[in-house]
């Protein structure tokens, strides 16, 4: 049996698919399995034990190109090369998990005997499925949601781990750098302030002030996680602490990510990718939330918690918001509170006064 998954993007997304991946390798031990994904999110199936081949398909970095008129006859190859892998073998089961038009496209050209999809597809998707999509509960959680077809398919539902694997070599990296920062010697509370969506974001104000306090109720390590392009905005909550965090945005890949999140006490952070990376690597989460839904999308797992203003238009799904009350009403000290309770919960215990006195 051979089997394509297309899930394309983004983070999350990906990494709650990773419970269904191990759940048909289970129920299917012999089948080959492939993957299409977007190169952002690539990297966190790329060498995967249970996968035959990741495909990925460059599709943002090819339409920025075509639409430039930069270097098209390039670029017409290389999408000639990705459909040429992408057809060079036939499926028995196409699996699109993503329910767009960008993932149907991929559906309609793969070559494959079945075609599945899930209900709730949007832009036209459904139309390149050869059976009725799957029926699903959209207020379920999306991992739930994606084992639904696992269900669809009669697999045996399994204790799965859904955990990111690194190599050896991916450790010892960020082994080197946790080293030369001198973590691990104390717990490690992580913070991820940064999101895409400008609905998303809470004050830097917040997140400097939630950092000082715990850490000088917990006396742990700071450290601020994100892409390069996030620097600036954790360079302007650093410059608003009294002592530095130490700034590892753009310095790990997503591999890199995930280990480092597994050596953590806690993430505090908006709803964004490195949230979903920290729950499946068993990092308990501390998450923000405004315009989206945490019992849709939100850390998947026990032990973690849920900040929200619960303000009568949240959830409200915008990208762009003129007031924003959902984020900018969420309070520090709720933030501080639950982050305690989650560390407490995990054995980091507060430091007396006596202690803080010395």
């Amino acid at each position: 049996m051979r089997i394509l998954i297309v899930k394309l993007s983004a983070i999350g997304d990906v990494v709650h698919t990773l419970p269904l991946l191990e759940t048909l390798k289970w129920n299917f031990p012999e089948a080959k399995i492939d993957w299409v994904v977007e190169e952002d999110a690539s990297g966190i199936i790329r060498g995967h034990p249970l996968l035959d081949r990741v495909l990925v398909s460059k599709r943002k970095f090819w339409q920025n190109r075509l639409l430039r008129g930069r270097e098209r006859s390039l670029i017409y190859r290389q999408i000639e090369s990705f459909l040429n892998e992408l057809r060079s073998f036939r499926y028995d089961l196409v699996l699109d998990i993503q329910g767009l038009f960008k993932s149907g496209i991929i559906t309609g050209v793969a070559r494959g005997e079945r075609k599945l999809g899930l209900a709730g597809a949007r832009e036209m998707a459904s139309v390149f499925l050869s059976e009725a999509p799957v029926k699903v509960d959209m207020d379920d959680h999306a991992v739930e949601r994606y084992l639904k077809m696992a269900d669809y398919l009669l697999c045996k539902r399994i204790a799965w781990n859904g955990r990111i694997p690194f190599s050896e070599a991916e450790a010892l990296t960020v082994k080197s750098v946790m080293e030369k920062n001198r973590l691990g010697q104390r717990p490690v509370i992580a913070f991820n302030p940064v999101a895409k969506w400008p609905t998303k974001l809470w004050s830097i104000e917040g997140f400097a002030e939630v950092a000082e306090m715990i850490r000088s109720e917990f006396s742990c390590d700071l450290v601020f996680t994100g892409s390069l392009s996030d620097r600036p905005v954790i360079e302007e909550i650093s410059r608003l602490m009294a002592r530095p965090p130490v700034i590892l945005a753009g310095r790990t890949d997503l591999k890199g990510l995930a280990f480092f999140l597994s050596r953590c006490s806690a993430l505090v952070t908006t709803d964004t990718g490195p949230m979903h990376i920290a729950a499946a690597m068993g990092c308990p989460v501390v998450a923000l939330f405004g315009p989206t839904a945490p019992w849709r999308t939100g850390p998947y797992g026990k032990g973690n918690r849920i900040v929200s203003a619960k303000v009568a238009c949240s959830p409200c799904f915008k990208r762009h918001c003129r007031h924003r009350t959902c984020m900018k009403d969420i309070k520090s000290e709720k933030v501080i509170e639950c982050v305690g309770q989650v560390l407490k919960e995990h054995g980091v215990r507060a430091v007396s006064m006596d202690n803080k006195q010395a």
